[in-house]
């Protein structure tokens, strides 16, 4: 066997055992503000954990709002003419808001009030009204804002840690999303 080889062996025996030893990720005291894509916690205070089978049952019986937080960038404004620009296409679980970006550690003022608005406009101002959030699978942006809704009050507030990984590994449809935005991203 050639190095090459032999590391790779050694790196697929290796690494999941790894993870093994390393154990669950503990739920942070704050916000996550930084590596967004990596393992996340099993538990999220005041909120449900959700799987896959319990969240395909919630969208069939329309008993939560689905709420996408899966980042997106806007066409800058000020990109040269001619420059081509491709939007990435984003699928998400059928009925879902898309509230782009709201799952950020930090939240500047704009950001904080188009998600307390949209929350307030979703729930038809109700706070015992279920919440479904959700982003992709090790995705701390589906976490932070869920978390924010269990500050806001929120009391149904349903955390989907597998996102549209796992919703689509378990062969349930998607439809092409559009993103909610506030002005300052559509500037």
């Amino acid at each position: 066997m050639r190095m090459p080889e032999l590391v790779l062996a050694a790196a697929t025996v290796l690494l999941p055992a790894m993870d093994a030893v390393a154990g669950p990720v503990p739920e942070p005291s704050e916000y996550r503000t930084e590596n967004y894509r990596a393992e996340v916690p099993d538990t999220l205070k005041g909120a449900r954990v959700v799987d896959t089978p319990e969240v395909v049952k919630l969208w069939k019986e329309h008993a939560a709002v689905f709420i996408d937080v899966l980042p997106y960038t806007p066409k800058p404004p000020e990109l040269p003419a001619g420059t081509v620009w491709k939007d990435k296409i984003r699928e998400g679980i059928p009925g879902s808001v898309w509230l782009a970006n709201v799952g950020y550690g930090v939240l500047n003022e704009e950001m904080e009030a188009f998600f307390r608005a949209n929350l307030e406009k979703l729930t038809s101002g109700s706070h015992e009204k279920a919440l479904l959030f959700y982003c992709q699978e090790k995705c701390w942006m589906s976490w932070n804002a869920a978390r924010r809704a269990v500050e806001w009050g929120y009391q149904q507030v349903l955390w989907y840690p597998h996102g549209t990984d796992g919703w689509t590994a378990a062969g349930q449809p998607v439809e092409k999303a559009v993103p909610l935005q506030p002005e300052i991203l559509r500037r």
